[in-house]
């Protein structure tokens, strides 16, 4: 296997604009210039304008951009900017997700496992029919969060204290590697990239990503960069854990079928393990402490959880759609 190379050594290029709002910041960060935001309108919140925007705007909290002043991360107009384009996101959410308010309730949907191929499962059909170009497909698209992945959740650190505190650092410990570099999930996410043949660079495939994606990497962000949000960032987090052994098995058997290295089937093999532990930890000490302590976060909380499969069955949708027809799901591709 070629020398790694750390993926986040440099920031990556700024994007192309898929509207006025990605433009208008993109302009703002190539020039310097402080704009006033401009007006949000009518824009989709899960279209591809508003969602790339957004996902510009909290990257500047990660790796930034190449030839992007840091200082933008705290620039007042372009905070201004993020603030009204999370707005219609964050109220999109709360009207999609449905939910009851009840976080055992919205934790035991995502317990009922579809028997095979239900026709909605991004994983049992990768692990039954996907082909070589599907795992390559979905490998780069889930390339923009897997490449930071549980950076996002680490905001939510600070914000904890007693039980759950010492659970999220219990897991966050693990997803970044216990102590050795060369397990730090990001970096097993490299690795198996490199064994697809895939560029891995950080950000490389952003301008291939449809709106689906960036909405379920910028969920984490929306979440975690706001105190008041710190419920639901726990939500979503353990409905990542919850969900991830399961599907984890799936995805490293269909990169077995299909010949893959022995580093993408890794990836996935490592999460099956450690994901069905952190989800009972998730369960029993993170949201259970939290509970604990902040009782009137159990909304917010279950909020989370149904929130990201809001948003996961809307990219499964689409995903599915492309692989059936025969036709690549990425951005700016031949069909």
């Amino acid at each position: 296997m070629p020398a790694y190379r750390e993926p986040r050594r440099r920031s990556p290029p700024l994007p192309a604009p898929r509207g006025p709002l990605s433009d208008a910041v993109i302009d703002a960060l190539r020039t310097g210039a402080d704009h006033p935001a401009p007006a949000v309108g009518d824009a989709d919140p899960f279209g591809d304008d508003l969602q790339l925007a957004l996902y510009i705007l909290y990257e500047l909290h990660y790796q930034g951009f190449e030839g992007v002043d840091d200082e933008h991360e705290w620039s007042p107009g372009l905070l201004a900017l993020r603030r009204s384009l999370e707005e219609p996101f964050l109220a999109a959410l709360r009207a999609g997700a449905g939910t009851d308010g009840d976080v055992e309730s919205a934790l035991s949907g995502l317990l009922v496992e579809p028997i095979g191929d239900d026709g909605h499962s991004v994983s049992h059909f990768l692990q039954d029919h996907g082909e070589l170009w599907h795992l390559r497909e979905y490998a780069a698209l889930r390339s923009l969060y897997h490449l930071k992945e549980a950076d996002p959740h680490a905001w939510v650190i600070p914000r904890l204290y007693g039980r759950a505190k010492a659970a999220m650092v219990a897991v966050e410990f693990d997803e970044f590697g216990a102590g050795r570099e060369a397990d730090i999930h990001a970096r097993l996410y490299a690795d198996l990239m490199t064994d697809l043949s895939l560029e891995t660079a950080y950000g490389h495939y952003l301008d291939a990503a449809p709106a689906d994606v960036l909405a379920t990497v910028n969920l984490m962000s929306l979440f975690g960069l706001h105190r008041s949000l710190r419920g639901a960032l726990v939500g979503h987090f353990a409905a990542v854990e919850v969900t991830s052994s399961p599907g984890s098995r799936r995805l490293a058997a269909a990169l077995k079928r299909v010949g893959a290295g022995p580093a993408a089937q890794r990836f996935y093999d490592e999460h099956v393990e450690a994901d069905a532990v952190h989800e009972q930890v998730v369960r029993r000490d993170v949201i259970g402490g939290l509970l604990a302590d902040e009782p009137d976060l159990e909304s917010d909380i279950a909020f989370g959880i149904e929130a990201t499969g809001l948003l996961e069955d809307r990219l499964a949708a689409r995903l599915l759609a492309a692989w059936r027809s025969n036709s690549t799901a990425l951005r700016g591709q031949p069909g």
